[in-house]
């Protein structure tokens, strides 16, 4: 079962244990909680055996896009990878802010800002990367763990773009000592850029809360220069 789908077992586990413990105090129908907790597991069933995570995903995520802080977070943290990429020449080609976005684009997991990497992929096939090839991708992995850093002193997301960098560098032969030295300075590298940056970066993030296209975010980008 998916660590998603686990999760939404805990929260059905979470009901039924809350609602045995108020539910005598506000007279609440056991029926509520107990369709709510059936309703979940179903979820997490059909994710693990239908969905392949994406259902539970775009579950838990509607859930955390009711906090505005959360989706304040998503927005700089994306914003972050989107400006590194268009600093280093990178292409970008699309953008989502949630998991339901993504899971309409056909995208995995929560969504993000997918770059043109054709060229990336061919040269890790062949095994032969240039350093500043790979220097360029590192600090756009690791750009969003380094806006959300700057904007609210700590990162709350940036799991999978660690697990991207060390995946690639684990495939180029690094060991996982080196892999951890390169997320702690390509993370400062962005953090350099954004802050080198920073009107463009402020200007980027409003025109993505509008949910600009990718080409009037570049021109964002280029007024605010």
């Amino acid at each position: 079962m998916s660590q998603t789908a686990l999760n939404l077992v805990a929260i059905s586990i979470f009901l039924i244990t809350l609602s045995t413990l108020l539910g005598p105090l506000f007279n609440l129908s056991p029926t509520v909680p107990a369709l709510a907790t059936f309703t979940i597991l179903g979820i997490a069933t059909l994710d693990s055996f239908g969905l392949q995570g994406k259902g539970g995903t775009i579950f838990l995520d509607w859930i955390a896009g009711f906090s505005p802080e959360h989706r304040d977070r998503i927005v700089h943290h994306e914003a972050g990878h989107f400006l590194v990429a268009y600093l280093l020449d990178i292409p970008v080609t699309n953008y989502t802010l949630s998991a339901w976005e993504a899971w309409k684009q056909g995208q995995v997991g929560q969504g993000g800002v997918t770059f043109d990497d054709a060229e990336l992929a061919t040269h890790l096939e062949m095994g032969k990367i240039s350093a500043q090839m790979l220097d360029r991708y590192c600090t756009i992995w690791m750009a969003g763990i380094a806006a959300e850093t700057l904007v609210f002193d700590n990162a709350e997301g940036g799991g999978d773009d660690k697990n991207k960098l060390a995946g690639v560098l684990t495939v180029l032969g690094f060991s996982e000592f080196i892999c951890q030295q390169k997320q702690r300075f390509h993370a400062l590298q962005a953090k350099n850029l954004l802050q080198e940056n920073w009107s463009s970066y402020q200007a980027l993030v409003k025109a993505m809360q509008q949910r600009a296209s990718v080409a009037d975010c570049q021109s964002a980008i280029e007024s605010a220069e």
